[in-house]
């Protein structure tokens, strides 16, 4: 039997575990697809996290599996590669295949199609993605500034660090330099939290951004005196401080905190972005590829960003397990302009991992070197095979679960 699907749910354990004040993760919680058309495959993840976008595994699995795939198979198989390729740029993935669906899923589908198209035309990830921003439901945006005239290609991109609340900020100080942009996951504490700054400032020095994520975590009582403990301690921005969503009091926040505010978790759509410059909510977007849609979406949101002179940081979801982490280096090495960028922490979390070649950081230097192509660049290895849960044949247009697998891992949030 000729599978033209296979869904992986991976909840693999952490090697290290991760926490802030919205989670605490033991385990991976990805969906990877691959999609198999022609003899070429092509491999898609997302990462699901009810408390950003709503979506959780179980909602994702149960709407790709009221999807119909048959389009899209009609359309990668009659369709030329390049041509497919510019039309989901132009119009969108939702507008070519008629997907309908939360954020994830949209990422899940259109990372795995991208990736089939880069193996068939022999392009790498970064242009796959191009520059431009396709149409939306609002109509059809500007097109986003081309970047910004720059160098040739760097080797390799700075990466921030994060200093989570599963180790001291001693014994961070003390093994994950050097240090490019801080970012600190904040405490229950103000205090502690105050501390860290401190420490990490006289760490750094000047020149170094120094940020507190705070998760959603303040209230709009607690927020002003939050900003300002964390301001004379050395702290340069905030990110998503007060509950999802919180236009207004963002807006005034931000005219008297003496601290940059940089959205996440307020920051899903392009809605959410319009309504955010409108607000005067923030100075920078926290660009994430499964949050945002997929790579595509990722970038027309950096588009709006530029066009209002906001900032932004390429981000990661904690605990991604393969094409996500690609995707999303490929959009920094695209859009060199941003802010910092995040490598997330895939060497210490899995030290076995189900793609190959495993993405690499150079600790040393913490520095990204471009992801290879074509695609993704990167293959499922024999350790996927213990996640599929289900198979889409390819005589068949229904779902159909795979006899065992594995036992989930527990992983909260």
């Amino acid at each position: 039997m000729s599978e033209a699907a296979v869904l992986y749910r991976v909840r693999q354990p952490m090697h290290t575990r991760f926490d802030h004040p919205a989670a605490r993760r033991a385990a991976s919680d990805s969906l990877v697809l691959r999609l198999a058309c022609d003899g070429v495959s092509g491999i898609g993840e997302c990462a699901p996290r009810t408390y950003v976008t709503g979506e959780s595994g179980e909602s994702v699995v149960a709407a790709l599996r009221r999807t119909p795939l048959e389009r899209v198979f009609s359309l990668l198989r009659g369709e030329p590669p390049a041509g497919l390729l510019e039309r989901i740029r132009r119009e969108g993935f939702a507008g070519v295949f008629g997907t309908t669906g939360g954020n994830n899923l949209l990422c899940l589908l259109e990372t795995a199609v991208l990736d089939l198209l880069g193996r068939r035309l022999g392009l790498g990830a970064a242009e796959l993605i191009g520059d431009a921003g396709p149409a939306t439901a609002g109509g059809t945006p500007p097109a986003a500034p081309p970047v910004p005239q720059a160098p040739p290609v760097p080797q390799a991109l700075p990466v921030s660090q994060v200093l989570d609340l599963s180790i001291t900020a001693e014994e961070f100080l003390a093994t994950r330099g050097p240090f490019h942009f801080v970012k600190i996951k904040a405490s229950d504490d103000i205090e502690r939290d105050a501390r860290s700054v401190r420490a990490v400032r006289a760490h750094v020095g000047d020149g170094v951004p120094v940020m507190v994520d705070a998760n959603m975590s303040w209230t709009e009582a607690t927020a002003l005196p939050h900003a300002w403990r964390l301001r004379d301690a050395g702290a340069d921005y905030v990110e998503e401080p007060l509950p999802k969503g919180s236009w207004a009091a963002l807006g005034a926040l931000r005219r008297r905190a003496g601290l940059k505010i940089m959205l996440d978790e307020s920051l899903c759509t392009p809605e959410d972005a319009r309504t955010a410059v409108e607000a005067r909510a923030c100075d920078a977007f926290n660009i994430r590829v499964a949050k945002n849609g997929g790579p595509l979406g990722a970038a027309r949101l950096i588009g709006h960003a530029r066009r209002h002179g906001i900032a932004f940081q390429i981000g990661v979801q904690v605990a991604e397990v393969g094409p996500l982490i690609n995707a999303g280096r490929a959009l920094a090495f695209r859009h060199r302009d941003a802010l910092t960028v995040e490598a997330g922490q895939s060497d210490r979390f899995f030290p076995e991992m189900i793609v190959s070649p495993r993405p690499v950081v150079d600790r040393r230097a913490n520095t990204l070197s471009p992801a290879p192509g074509p695609g993704f660049g990167m293959s499922l290895n024999d350790a996927a095979g213990q996640w599929a849960v289900l198979v889409l044949p390819e005589e068949s247009g229904s779902w159909r679960p795979v006899a065992s697998p594995r036992p989930a891992a527990h992983a909260s949030r």
